[in-house]
Order: structure tokens, then sequence, then C-alpha cells
């Protein structure tokens, strides 16, 4: 029924879980009383709440949090700065479970954001419409559980099109937002509704922002306030590259040089044929993969002696990582999953001061091509590659920098903000007029 590509937590004492604080089981009388059906906002509610500008925020997330820190984590924190947020995901199904599973807890290091993770039993987890009914009822409980409703009158924020059946008008939510950060029907094993659950999203959302000029394109078709924000990037926390004071790590630093790297997720966007000639062909250097395998077998990776996989890492070490690059990758195979594809890898590799050679991903020829070296095959990367390690180009590495100073997180985040606002004051014109 889902996607999530995160793999299933281990629950701690099942049995006790009824007694655990940051619990919800199914139980009526564990959530205030709980059956209770939200208020649905009356005239004068909705005015009141569409000319805050602290409105919380309501997140429905394919992806975890704690996962592989990109577009979600990076507006989504910035706007717990000034926003409540709930975010709400779905971890895989556990064959352990009886019932249902809700658990809460506040991000680290972010005070404004809690946690609201779901989780199935394995056996009702292909149950459309079960998954749906408990995924609504679970969280309409907890938002109905929380003391001085922090979370009524929310903005509901969608990046999961499979949670708007559960949710969309059913949250009491003043405005709808769709960010639309991947062509999520492309990827493999993607639930053959979602192009409709998306279709009845797009139709209803009040503002939908895009994460790639094509994904722009595509869905602006479908919608008239449509917007195409793309990759941000942490100029600081990437920039740490540069330093000298930045330690490379031991596992990195003992590999000869030179060192060919890659960050991000090892999924079917790889183009693995790619990866593998590249180390077959050049056995001095040091190929190297950080990422989670996902959707993939890790036993079915390319083995090569100078190829190395060192699996997910901390957002926090990847610039020390990249510090121990010579060259940055984005060897990314040309296929339908990558055809809208918009990598904020590329700003942030532009960020720590490295060459960057890529396959020729049509976002990333349109967006970033006057930085990234763009090859058209197999053996151009290789070259392109050569090129970049015998011959550094100062100025493109200043364009690059220059790219990236004018690309924060932060005013990308601001001009959301903007939308939302200018969609309310048009929603609360629209009721008064009426």
């Amino acid at each position: 029924m889902s996607y999530t590509p995160i793999r299933s937590e281990p629950i701690v004492n099942h049995r006790n879980n009824s007694h655990h604080p940051n619990s919800i089981l199914s139980k009526k009388a564990q959530v205030n009383g709980a059956q209770r059906q939200r208020k649905s906002s009356d005239s004068q509610d909705f005015n009141t709440d569409a000319r805050r500008e602290d409105w919380p925020i309501i997140v429905h997330c394919h992806l975890g949090w704690d996962w592989v820190w990109q577009r979600p984590q990076q507006f989504i924190s910035r706007l717990s700065a000034r926003h409540a947020v709930l975010f709400v995901e779905t971890l895989a199904p556990d064959p352990q479970l009886a019932a249902p599973l809700a658990r809460f807890r506040t991000a680290d290091n972010f005070p404004n954001i809690t946690i609201l993770s779901l989780q199935f039993p394995t056996w009702r987890w292909n149950n459309g419409h079960y998954v749906d009914a408990e995924r609504q009822r679970l969280v309409q409980e907890f938002v109905a559980s929380r003391p001085g409703n922090p979370f009524e009158h929310a903005v509901q924020w969608f990046y999961d099109p499979m949670a708007a059946t559960a949710f969309q008008g059913h949250m009491g939510e003043i405005l709808t937002v769709y960010d639309c950060m991947d062509e999520l029907s492309k990827f493999r094993g993607a639930p053959p509704d979602i192009l409709q659950r998306e279709a009845k999203l797009l139709m209803r959302a009040d503002v939908v922002f895009t994460g790639g000029r094509k994904l722009f394109e595509a869905k602006s078709r479908y919608h008239d306030n449509c917007h195409f924000y793309g990759c941000g990037v942490d100029e600081e926390h990437f920039g740490q590259a540069r330093q000298n004071s930045t330690q490379i790590p031991a596992q990195l630093a003992a590999l000869s040089k030179p060192v060919l790297g890659y960050f991000g997720v090892v999924d079917e966007r790889m183009d693995y044929e790619l990866v593998a000639k590249l180390a077959e062909t050049n056995p001095e250097w040091s190929v190297v993969i950080v990422g989670p395998a996902v959707k993939v077998d890790a036993q079915s990776l390319p083995q090569r002696s100078n190829l190395h996989w060192l699996g997910q890492q901390a957002y926090a070490d990847l610039p020390a990582f990249c510090k121990g690059f010579d060259v940055c990758m984005m060897p990314f195979a040309l296929n339908e999953a990558t055809e809208f594809i918009n990598p904020t890898k590329a700003l942030e590799y532009m960020a720590t001061g490295k060459p960057i050679v890529s396959t020729a991903v049509a976002d990333v020829v349109r967006n970033f091509g006057s930085v990234v070296k763009i090859a058209q095959s197999a053996d151009d990367f290789i070259s392109l590659c050569r090129q970049a390690l015998a011959a550094p180009e100062p100025e493109t590495t200043e364009r690059g920098l220059q790219m990236v100073r004018d690309n924060s997180w932060e005013s990308i985040v601001s001009q959301l903000e903007r939308h939302i606002s200018e969609a309310l004051a048009k929603k609360q014109t629209a009721r008064v007029s009426f």
C-alpha cells in the first residue's frame, strides 16, 4: 500500500507499549476520551487563523525524519523556527505487531517539531482502506489529545500523495500545500493508485511547489498556483569541506588517492555498470559510494577491489567525507526514475569546492551545466573524471560557490512562506466575499 523506504524499527517490549507515555494504541480511553471528532472551522475561526503568521503545520511525508537528510527536513526544520510542526511518518510494517501503533517524540535539536511515527501489522499492510482509516484515526486522536490544541487549524503539507486520501479535508486545515519533490510514480515499487491520489491532491491543494523544473512543467498543467523551487544548500555545513580543521574520516583517509566519491541513496537511480566500469578501468583510483542501499539487494552491488560501499553516514559527517573526495560524482542512470530528479547534492557538492562530474540528467544539465561536467556516455564520464583530476578549474569552482550563495535554504523557505501567506489571504478574501 505504501512505499516508505525505511526499514522497520525494532519495537522494544511490545507487551508494555500501552504503558509507554509516548505510545498511542487503538484504545479510546488513551486519547482523552478520544473518539471526539475534530471541530470543523467556522468562518470566524478561519479568518482568525488565516491572519496568523505562526500557523501550525502538519506534514505527511513518505521519508522518515531520521532517514537521509534532504528536502523535507531542510524545509521543515527551518519552518519550525516560526511554526509548530507535527511531522507524520509511516514506518515499514512490523510482523510482530497485532494492531496499529503510534509513537511520538520531539525531534533532536528542533524543539518545535513533534514526530508522530505510525506503524502497521504486516498482515494488514496491503489493505489500503484499512490503512487509510487507521492513519486518519491515529493522527486525529493524537492532534485532539495535545494540551492547548497546538495543531488545530493547521496548514497541511504533503510530500506523500498516498496520504492525501486519509487526511486531505479531514484535519480542519486552513490550507493545503503539496511539495512535489520527486515523480514518485516512476520509482520502483510505487503503488498502482499513486497517480490517482496525486491527481486528487493537485485538484484540492491551494499551493503546489516542485523540486525540479521538469516537475514544474508537468504539475503546473494541473494547477495554476504552482511554483518551482529547486535545491537549496547549507553553505556553512558543506563549506566545512574547505576548512583545514575538518578531519577526513579514517576509513576514507586509509584509501589510495585519488578518491572519486558519491553520497546519497543507493537505489534504481544509480548506474551500476558505470560505477563498475569506472573502478575497473582505473584500478589506481578509489571509487567510494556513501549512502544506504534501498530497494536493491546489497549483495548484488558490483564488487571491485577499489570500489568501496561505505553505507549510510551521518549528515553531520558528509562534509568530512567530501573533503576526502578529489572528484564528486553523480553517476545516475538515465531511466524513468531519474527523468524528473533535481539532485540536492549538486549544490552541496559545489559548496565543498570540489570538481563535479555527472551523467546527463535533464535538470542537472539545465540548472547546473555551467559548473558540473556533463557526460554523455560511460567513456565520456571516465574521461571527464580524468580531466577534473588533471586540471583544476578555479573559475568553475567560483561559479559554483556563487550559485551556492544564491540558493540558501533560508531564502527558499522565505519564498514558500510568502506564497502560503498570499494563498491564505486570497482564501480569506474569498470567504468574506461569499
